[in-house]
């Protein structure tokens, strides 16, 4: 049986400051919530260019009730927006704090701060600040990651800054507090990770274009590795929450590495994806999938089944999202079911025209980018959609059915959110992966 992938843009939002971080709640009462972090350098004040860190750096949060339902109606409402300092990241706890959700921000003022997630009698969510830490005169936070993405219980962040230091902050009933703070990197920290499965190891990567690892049990004055397997600035790390040992780090040197933990000397195996990696997110549910934000080369879905398994080769793309139109930096997956009653639509529309009169149906141009790259879907004379039954079979390329996300699932449908930096846009989109039926399946499947 072969396999086919699909995506479709569902909303298209101006932030009007560069956008670069775009964080789904991952908490089930509260994963409608979407927050998205914008980064602008001010020009034009007397301040002198080489005095970076005097730079007035502004920035913007959002927030978004999200409901995707089964229409044209656009599934975001914006129901809040905050000036800040400009953001450089965003991290939800994995965990509730005292039974709310918080909202971490990696800031260029320097600051961690931390937003809890209100919910009036009356009216929509909203945050408010509730604490702030310090990392360090002339810094900019770059990263943070929380240690609870298997439910640790023990709360802390780390954060990397510009300085190239590494902090580890504990967070106690009213207090955030620094517990250590070391030289990690020679320039700056791009990224800090926790391993989600013993949380006293923490991992950093560099514009040294080294990769580190750090036990806290043995004071961090000594890395527990240095690897040098990366030839570019390492820029995002992030531990598999479902897999053990598992690691996935990228570069400015456009490539995605897979680890395992017990052996840092020599990667898993190496992919190549065509641009800078600045964003890696593992699926919420499903192990082998990771999401890349790949800079010049824009978002892909990889498939790393094989590369878990001990197999030399790279991870299988399964689909690649490209209706930005800049720097991709910011994305992440969203925990909200989908419905599969909406029948997703290609990003290319059907190549013959039979098809679309024996259905009855309506091309509609969903989005359509300055690079004239467009979403289509399918609608009939009263506007909604044609389903995919309805078509007529056409040709597609089959993956091996053996790298399927879900081996015996029939579908797997995602909403994902996505962001980018110069046009300064941040889209919500669907990815539909599901068999292709057996009329479109006579040729045999082959591996890539």
């Amino acid at each position: 049986m072969g396999w086919h992938s699909r995506t479709r843009t569902l909303q298209v939002f101006d932030t009007e400051l560069s956008a670069d971080t775009v964080e789904w709640c991952p908490l089930p009462q509260w994963s409608h919530v979407l927050a998205c972090g914008t980064y602008q350098l001010q020009k034009g004040d007397d301040k002198t260019a080489e005095d970076s860190t005097a730079l007035n750096r502004i920035g913007r949060l959002y927030l978004f009730h999200c409901n995707p339902q089964p229409s044209f109606i656009p599934p975001l409402t914006e129901t809040q927006r905050i000036d800040t300092p400009a953001i450089l990241d965003l991290k939800w706890c994995h965990v509730p704090i005292s039974e709310r959700p918080l909202l971490g921000m990696a800031t260029a003022s320097g600051e961690i701060q931390l937003y809890k997630l209100m919910e009036p009698q009356q009216g929509t969510c909203g945050l408010e600040c509730e604490l702030k830490a310090e990392l360090g005169p002339e810094k900019l936070a770059l990263s943070l990651d929380w240690s609870t993405g298997r439910g640790d219980s023990d709360v802390r962040v780390v954060s990397s800054d510009s300085s190239g230091s590494l902090t580890v902050l504990s967070l106690g009933e009213a207090s955030l507090t620094a517990v250590c703070q070391w030289k990690a990197h020679d320039f700056e920290a791009w990224i800090s990770a926790f391993s989600y499965w013993d949380t006293q190891i923490v991992y950093s990567g560099g514009d040294d274009c080294k990769l580190k690892g750090w036990d806290l049990r043995m004071g961090p004055s000594s890395p527990t590795f240095t690897s040098k397997r990366h030839t570019m600035g390492v820029c995002s790390i992030h531990s598999n929450p479902h897999r053990e040992h598992v690691l996935a780090t990228g570069s400015y040197d456009e490539n995605v590495l897979l680890w395992d933990g017990r052996n840092m000397k020599t990667p898993l195996n190496e992919t190549a994806v065509g641009g800078g990696v600045w964003r890696l997110k593992w699926h919420p549910s499903q192990e082998h999938l990771l999401l890349a934000a790949c800079m010049h080369n824009d978002f892909h879905i990889l498939h790393c089944q094989k590369a878990m398994e001990g197999q030399d080769a790279p991870c299988s793309v399964l689909a690649s999202y490209i209706l930005h139109n800049s720097l991709a930096y910011g994305a992440d997956w969203s925990r909200l079911p989908l419905s599969n009653s909406t029948p997703p639509s290609p990003q290319e529309p059907p190549q013959t025209s039979v098809g679309l009169t024996e259905s009855g149906g309506h091309l509609r141009i969903q989005y359509e980018s300055p690079t004239a790259s467009f979403d289509t879907s399918l609608e009939d004379d009263s506007g909604q959609y044609v389903p995919d039954h309805c078509l007529l079979p056409e040709k597609r390329s089959a993956p091996d059915p053996f790298t399927s996300p879900v081996r015996d699932a029939q579908s797997l449908s995602c909403l994902m959110a996505t962001c980018s930096f110069y046009d300064h846009m941040m889209h919500v989109w669907r990815w539909d992966w599901s068999p292709e039926e057996e009329q479109m399946t006579s040729e045999p499947a082959h591996s890539s």
